[in-house]
Formats: structure tokens, C-alpha cells, sequence
């Protein structure tokens, strides 16, 4: 099964410098003590404009404000958490919190946010942030995936729109291999890559993991899912590299018009721009592709308030006010980010229609604010999902590679999976 699977949760490798900006009281006795993930120094005068806002308009309650390394905040937050010196208000992604939230570190905050306040935010983003019920954190900023595509390459191989679903990518696939001699796109099944091919299976309508966190993807959408991408492998119709690149080699391959189609954030475009100018002003932004469900992924991150803090209606105070209607709205224009509650999106939109002409960009970033209404996490809020992410990725490899049949190979992965699980 692996020996790197069965290591400690407490002994994940992570640096710990840290970059620090402290607002309010140096001595921290009741100041709120506040973690984000690495968004200094682009951000430093927003956030201390941010926490003076808060600090005046309550009474001089002070928050001191810590910047960690998107590296070491796993290692930093497991470590505090394990010695009760744990900050107030923290950022995290609904993954790796509620992987803490299973073993209950953090506050139930749907015992104190009301129903009208959680209803402020979008329910699929609120909804996120809840395992068994328990709601572990306050939705904060959210990034979505869009498709980005080569007009010219699909033009050659006589497509007339980008694909929308995964039956009409599989048929872009084919063309434009047959036509071109290029790729249609690049997924990795590297295993310690990209999750995005095992969000494509839920997608397609496959249920990962059942109730009791045993394996559920041995199943009609399991098999359909699997075949899918055994099959796209198979006829040439994806390069051989997908077993062993990552993401990234996806991105090298539309950046030098090798494929036809990438799925990022619109802030790629900018990149896109600046390292391949003539790919740039061929390529064009499409919704995500998606599956029978309609279901398009998004990314989110969130506040979490740990349990243990002295300070909870403070650290709270300070979360609702930090993703309210006016802070998402304001930190979403300057990061280039989503807004997960509905009256800041609402104005975003608002904004987006206002433009008289947009970019390519502009349209990327339109399209990716209009998507939310049928985004939401993909991957269930488990704690070994990278493993169960491993555990697929090699026995499908195994499938493409003509070494075992799909049935097999979902066989193998669930006996080894439910195994892991027990263990």
C-alpha cells in the first residue's frame, strides 16, 4: 500500500519561516491572532487597511496578523493546534481543515452563525465547509477553472465551438489528433499530481467513497468514468506523458500550440501572454468542461476558528467581517479572485456588465463569476484523499497500459483502498 501512506498526520514535512505584519497590541494578550496563507507582500496594505477598519469600528479590538508560506502552513497549523497555541482566525482550504474538523479542532459554527447570515453566503460554497453537519468554516475566496482553447487549432480540425461536456472533449480529441497531428488537451494521471481527473469522475457521476468512507467508485459510473479515460489513452488520443507529467506539462504543451485546450484560472491568460504572445492572441475562454451531473469544481478558501481559542466571539466577529458583502467584493477586485458570498458576486456581475467592451481576459474572468451557480467542491471532505487519489491513478495507469481490464483495475483499487482504510 505504500509505507509513505501509513505516516503520522502530525508528521507531514513543511518549512516553518514565516513572514510577519502585526497590527494592534505587540503583546497579542487579547488581540485576535490571524493566519493567512502566503498573501504578502501583494496584499500587505489591504490587509492593514482591512484590520484598521475592524479594529476602530469595535472599540480598539486589536488583530495581530501572521503570513504563512503556502508550504508550511500545514506543518505550522498541525503544530499549533497539537500545542494549544493555535491562532484565532486561520485560513485554510475545506480539504486540509476538515481533515482537522474530523478530529474536532475547530468550532461548530452552525451553532453561532444564524441561518440569515450563512444564507448571505453561496450554499454550495457554505456547504463545503461542513463535514457530519458541523460547519468548520466561514467561506472566504473562491477560484474556478475555465477552458481555455486555440481557436486556430480547433478551426483546423473543423471544430465550430469549444466542447462543453466530456462526450464532445472526447470527440474534440479525436479530431484534432486525426486533423492536425496535435493534441486535443493534457490531463495528468501522475499520482501525486493533479486531483482534476478524479473530479472528472465525479463529474461523470461517480460517488467516490460511500457514507462509511469504503469504496463506492466499483460501480456502472465508475466503470463508464474509468473506460472513458482507458480509452482516450489507448486510441493516442492523449499523450504518452500523462502517466508521468503533471499539470504543468499540459500547460508547456498549449503554450508551444502542441494542444488545443487547457483548463485554468483566467489568470493563466496573463501568463499565456507573457510567454507565448502568438498562442495568446489565438486562444479564447469557454466554460469548464463538465460531466452528467452539470457539477463544476471551484476551489475555496476559507476561515476556521479552532476550538480551543479564549477569544470566539471576537475571532468570529472578525471572520463574518472579513468575507462580508464589502470586504469579498473589494479583495476580489484586487486578487483577481471569486467572492463566495451572493450580494458580492451579485455586484461583481454587475460590474463585469457594466464594461462596454471586454478582453479576453475580462471574458475569461465573466465567465469563470457566472459559473458558480453550478460550482462546488468536487472531492469528498476525507482525510487520506490524496491517497485515494494515488490508489486510482495507478491502477487506471495500469488499465492504460493494457496490464489489467478497467473492471480489474477498479477492483484492485477498492480492495485496496478499503484496506487502507481499515488499517
Amino acid at each position: 500500500m505504500g509505507r509513505w501512506r501509513r505516516r503520522s498526520f502530525l508528521q507531514w514535512a513543511g518549512g516553518t519561516a514565516l513572514g510577519l505584519a502585526a497590527c494592534g497590541r505587540s503583546s497579542g494578550g487579547q488581540a485576535v491572532q490571524f493566519w493567512t496563507m502566503q498573501l504578502q507582500p501583494k496584499f500587505t496594505d489591504y490587509f492593514q487597511r482591512a484590520i484598521a477598519d475592524f479594529q476602530a469600528s469595535r472599540s480598539g479590538q486589536a488583530v495581530q496578523w501572521l503570513d504563512v508560506p503556502w508550504a508550511a502552513m500545514e506543518s505550522k497549523i498541525l503544530t499549533a493546534v497539537a500545542a494549544r497555541t493555535a491562532p484565532d482566525v486561520v485560513n485554510l482550504n475545506p480539504s486540509f481543515a476538515s481533515r482537522l474538523a474530523a478530529r474536532g479542532a475547530w468550532l461548530d459554527l452552525g451553532q453561532r452563525v444564524s441561518l440569515a447570515v450563512q444564507g448571505r453566503y453561496l450554499p454550495n460554497i457554505w456547504r463545503a465547509n461542513a463535514i457530519e453537519g458541523r460547519s468548520f468554516g466561514v467561506p472566504w475566496y473562491l477560484t474556478t477553472k475555465v477552458t481555455i482553447y486555440n481557436r486556430a487549432l480547433l478551426d483546423r480540425a473543423g471544430i465550430d465551438r469549444p466542447p462543453a461536456t466530456y462526450d464532445e472533449l472526447a470527440e474534440t480529441a479525436r479530431l484534432v489528433r486525426e486533423k492536425t497531428g496535435k493534441y486535443g488537451f493534457f490531463l495528468t494521471v501522475a499520482p501525486n499530481d493533479s486531483a482534476e481527473l478524479l473530479e472528472s469522475l465525479v463529474q461523470m457521476g461517480v460517488q467516490l467513497v460511500d457514507d462509511r468512507g469504503r469504496a463506492a467508485f466499483e460501480s456502472a459510473a465508475g466503470r463508464s468514468a474509468a473506460t472513458y479515460w482507458v480509452n482516450l489513452f489507448r486510441r493516442g488520443w492523449l499523450p504518452k506523458e500523462v502517466l508521468t507529467q503533471g499539470h504543468r506539462r499540459g500547460i508547456e504543451l498549449y503554450q508551444a500550440g502542441e494542444s488545443a485546450i487547457v483548463g485554468s484560472s483566467p489568470e493563466f491568460l496573463n501568463a499565456i501572454a507573457t510567454n507565448a504572445p502568438s498562442i495568446a492572441a489565438l486562444s479564447a475562454a469557454a466554460p469548464q468542461v463538465t460531466g452528467s451531473t452539470g457539477d463544476r469544481g471551484v476551489a475555496v478558501m476559507n476561515l476556521t476558528i479552532p476550538k480551543k481559542t479564549p477569544r470566539p466571539e471576537a475571532a468570529l466577529d472578525f471572520a463574518l467581517f472579513l468575507t462580508d458583502d464589502r470586504h469579498q467584493l473589494s479583495f476580489a477586485q484586487a486578487a483577481n479572485v471569486l467572492p463566495s458570498t451572493q450580494g458580492a458576486l451579485r455586484s461583481l456581475m454587475q460590474s463585469f456588465q457594466k464594461q462596454a467592451a471586454v478582453n479576453t481576459l475580462d471574458r475569461a474572468r465573466q465567465i469563470a463569476a457566472e459559473q458558480l451557480a453550478s460550482a462546488r467542491v468536487l472531492l469528498p471532505p476525507i482525510k487520506n484523499i490524496k491517497d485515494l487519489q494515488q490508489i486510482l491513478y495507478e491502477n487506471l495507469q495500469g488499465a492504460m497500459l493494457d496490464e489489467k481490464t478497467v473492471d480489474q483495475a477498479l477492483k484492485d483499487a477498492a480492495a485496496e483502498w478499503n484496506s487502507l482504510t481499515t488499517t
